[in-house]
């Protein structure tokens, strides 16, 4: 047992052994096609039904949205979310495909959009029934966030949208999208308001997706264009114009803020799936040769595995200490360490995989001769797009600097 379930309330062990049990008696069976690394990257139909059905079943069970009122369609369990998490991943279970709904989309709307707006898109959100996806970059507004251009114009009590989103995980599937959008252009912060908007149904009438194909040959990112799009202004989330503090919701919660999250670790032991961690790390170390010996035995190499795996421990550690407020001496630190080390870690990780297995880290997937099926080299060009996600690494050490530390902007 962890050291944080020996500090379980009587209620929340009855709840962790429970999850534990059901996970024990429901585990899913291999998926009938490869999954991708994480639920951004997925690409068919044949994925998403498989997960979609792995989410709806965990949702079911009580897993999913537990600490959210029973009202708006969570479990009504305070505290118990992290449960939940914990086992899934120690269960090592599919991941939620739904993760930008559970994590950023779940939060927004259940604190700033009206009763009626919650309890009709949290339960489907919940269940994985609904995909959701983030309409926050565009073409010219990556890291300035707040220079978005999207705008909505008031037509009555609706508002007609148009504009250009990119980067957009999911949209491909995506029944909905929180969008940060332009009500006011004579004001930068002021002049923004939040939406829900359907987008699925809109296809052709207002919604035009188009995928972006990465380097990987995944297309998972893709590009919304809106052209003359009608929503009710009942799907607008809190006040007008403040778009920007509705938006800092969603990035709290997107940088790790949080009890609510999806799980963002494990997946089935198959291969299928492949998690890129320390550990799978050593494995691969101890089956790859160098010089007709074991790369694990290589000292230099087992020092530099070695520091990945105490980052991974610090990093694990770092997030334990954000669930205790007396530890916190600003609010906005260990989200944003820990988005930034997270993603930074993960890449170098990758980069050692490679180093690893040495030439063949050229070969990829469906190459019967690649290690771990080639997924280390889809893993390292995949990280990329982690540092760059939910603000760049440039850009959170800047606000660690300037908003934490009280430094001055640089000139």
């Amino acid at each position: 047992m962890s050291d944080q379930a020996n500090k379980d309330t009587p209620d929340q062990v009855e709840f962790r052994q429970y999850c534990r049990d059901w996970l024990h008696s429901n585990r899913p069976a291999d998926p009938p096609v490869r999954l991708p690394l994480s639920a951004l990257e997925i690409m068919t139909t044949q994925q998403l039904d498989y997960l979609q059905t792995w989410q709806k079943s965990a949702y079911d069970a009580g897993l999913i949205g537990c600490d959210y009122p029973q009202e708006v369609g969570g479990g009504g369990r305070s505290g118990c979310q992290r449960i939940a998490n914990e086992e899934m991943i120690g269960a090592r279970t599919p991941y939620l495909p739904n993760i930008i709904g559970l994590g950023m989309a779940a939060p927004t709307v259940f604190y700033h959009a009206q009763e009626p707006l919650k309890q009709r898109l949290l339960p489907r959100l919940f269940s994985g029934e609904d995909i959701w996806c983030q309409g926050f970059s565009e073409p010219g507004a990556g890291s300035d966030l707040a220079n978005v251009q999207t705008f909505a114009e008031r037509k009555g009590d609706k508002w007609v949208i148009t504009g250009h989103k990119v980067w957009t995980s999911l949209a491909h599937f995506a029944e909905w999208m929180i969008i940060l959008l332009r009500t006011d252009k004579s004001h930068k912060y002021d002049g923004l308001s939040y939406f829900v908007v359907p987008i699925r149904s809109a296809l052709g009438k207002g919604v035009t997706v188009r995928p972006l194909i990465k380097m990987t040959g995944e297309t998972g990112f893709n590009e919304v264009i809106f052209d003359g799009l009608e929503v009710d202004d009942s799907y607008r989330l809190d006040e007008l114009g403040k778009g920007w503090q509705v938006a800092m919701t969603t990035l709290l919660h997107e940088r790790g803020a949080g009890e609510l999250q999806t799980p963002r670790a494990g997946g089935l032991k198959s291969k299928s799936t492949h998690a890129t961690n320390s550990t799978n790390l050593i494995e691969l170390a101890r089956n790859s040769e160098r010089d007709g010996k074991p790369a694990a035995d290589d000292p230099l190499l087992r020092d530099r595995i070695m520091q990945q795996v105490i980052r991974e421990a610090g990093l694990a550690q770092n997030q334990r200490r954000a669930r205790v407020p007396d530890l916190l001496d600003h609010p906005m630190r260990v989200q944003l360490q820990n988005k930034l080390l997270a993603s930074e870690i993960a890449q170098q990780t990758a980069a050692l995989a490679l180093e690893v297995q040495g030439a063949s880290a050229s070969l990829y997937l469906g190459d019967e001769n690649a290690p771990a099926g080639g997924q280390w080299p889809m893993a390292y060009m995949n990280s990329y797009g982690m540092t760059i996600a939910a603000g760049t690494s440039e850009v959170q050490r800047n606000i660690l600097g300037e908003r934490v530390l009280g430094m001055p902007k640089s000139k």
